[in-house]
């Protein structure tokens, strides 16, 4: 099976759901992720994946031209309130809209920071429980 990610950044939601599918699925799944405007992984999103053993310092943002969505068995966006990069080609499509936990509010400290990766890693980690007792067993 092969899974891809979508997000915009492909720098947070879309990076952590890659780290952490490689590691529940393993060998079961092949698992992507991209973004329509990549950036580069969020040292916050590295921080909240490490507190879990998982090491995503090696990925990279990887934009979604030039991909096409039925090379994948899966294509799961996690995009909330922005719009979702659209990626063509016939595929099973999942929307998991999670809130970006990246902001340039200066009120948030960095504790805050730390919160929201948190908890939009623990959201996403819940997604591929479900997504793999549906899928994958």
């Amino acid at each position: 099976m092969k899974i891809l990610f979508l997000c915009v950044a492909n720098s947070a939601r879309s990076q952590m759901a890659e780290g952490l599918a490689r590691r529940r699925f393993g060998q079961r799944a092949e698992v992507a992720s991209a973004g329509s405007a990549p950036t580069r992984p969020n040292p916050y999103a590295i921080e909240a994946m490490a507190e879990l053993g998982i090491d995503i310092t090696g990925h990279t943002s990887k934009s979604v031209d030039g991909m096409n969505a039925a090379d994948f068995d899966f294509v799961i966006t996690l995009c909330a309130e922005e719009i979702c990069p659209w990626l063509p080609g016939a595929t099973q499509r999942l929307h998991w809209p999670i809130d970006d936990p990246a902001s340039d509010d200066p009120s948030l400290t960095p504790e805050d920071m730390r919160k929201r990766f948190a908890r939009a890693r623990d959201i996403i980690h819940s997604k591929l429980a479900e997504f793999e007792a549906e899928h994958l067993n």
